[in-house]
């Protein structure tokens, strides 16, 4: 089974229109976790009706997508998606995530796309999905999946304050096929 992790902060003014966009995901079973790192606005009370679990863990991506994980394993998830709040997921994302799981992977992410009006984020978003094709490192705009003995053998998200994204992407790289 697969859990979708969101990491929120003051995030009230979008929250609803991006948890509506998992709806389909809920609907077929995917549970949707969402965890609040404290935010002054509504943000908790306009993710509660959207999310099948709603957390409040200290503030920092790291310290809230393990305690997603953690609230998402302990409901049997077997993979676990982390999507920040302001990504959107590719159509067809879970028959993606499934054929890469079927195919052998442990962990997998999705291409950027920036959205934007300058000439030059298609070219930004063309080199950022190449060094990641290249290196095997992953950043969290890119919605990082990961089967759950995976990211528990690796300890999950490292505390750090900047870049935890890219610190598990290199362990998981390390350990994983």
């Amino acid at each position: 089974s697969l859990a979708i992790v969101v990491p929120v902060l003051d995030e009230a003014d979008q929250v609803a229109v991006r948890l509506q966009a998992l709806a389909s995901y809920r609907a077929g079973g995917v549970r949707v976790v969402v965890v609040d790192g404290g935010s002054r606005d509504d943000t908790v009370q306009r993710a509660k009706p959207l999310a099948d679990q709603v957390l409040v863990a200290p503030r920092g991506r790291s310290s809230q997508m393990n305690a997603g994980a953690r609230a998402a394993v302990a409901r049997g998830a077997d993979t676990l998606l982390f999507l920040h709040a302001d990504t959107r997921l590719p159509e067809g994302a879970m028959a993606l995530i499934g054929r890469a799981l079927n195919t052998g992977a442990d962990w997998g992410r999705f291409d950027v796309h920036i959205e934007g009006r300058h000439p030059l984020l298609p070219m930004v978003a063309a080199f950022m999905n190449l060094r990641s094709r290249l290196s095997g490192i992953a950043t969290g705009d890119q919605a990082v999946f990961v089967r759950r003995r995976v990211f528990e053998a690796v300890g999950g998200f490292p505390e750090q304050a900047l870049m935890e994204d890219i610190a598990l992407s290199t362990r998981l790289r390390g350990v994983s096929g």
